[in-house]
């Protein structure tokens, strides 16, 4: 259930962020602007589930600015006509990088919040765990009596 909501916070945001800047600073109609969100958000959250808990919020945003201008420019390419969209391109990557900053954090808290009990295991548990010993056998192999 959290997914849903994580997914569904990433794709709002980034739906009202592509669409005020490629919507209305470009001119792109509100249905490609959704399809490019779908994309890009399935796309992102799935590098967010699989890559952001092993790297640093740097490095993660570097890749959502790369796969996002990439996605924004050859959808927008492919689902629209015209020229210019190199440029509209990079606004809305550069745009949907500082959303994704911050979303990361929020992602971080949230992701680590659901997934601790899997990681670390319950505290109950912890407290019936038995020890560990490097023997092999439970006879001493110095013990010629036996």
């Amino acid at each position: 259930m959290n997914h849903i909501k994580l997914f569904a916070v990433k794709f709002i945001g980034t739906l009202l962020l592509l669409y005020l800047i490629l919507g209305f600073g470009f001119g792109m109609s509100f249905g490609n602007v959704f399809l490019i969100t779908l994309v890009l958000g399935m796309i992102g959250y799935l590098g967010d589930v699989v890559i952001l808990p092993n790297v640093n919020n740097t490095i993660a945003t570097i890749a959502d600015f790369a796969t996002a201008f990439l996605i924004i420019y050859f959808m927008s390419f492919g689902v629209t006509t015209g020229e210019g969209w190199f440029m509209a391109s990079f606004v809305a990557a550069v745009g949907v990088t500082i959303f994704e900053y911050f979303y990361h954090k929020y992602f971080k808290s949230a992701y680590n919040e659901v997934h601790h009990d899997e990681r670390e295991g319950h505290p109950r548990d912890r407290a019936m765990q038995t020890e560990a010993s490097e023997e092999t056998s439970p006879y001493d192999p110095e013990d010629k009596d036996k």
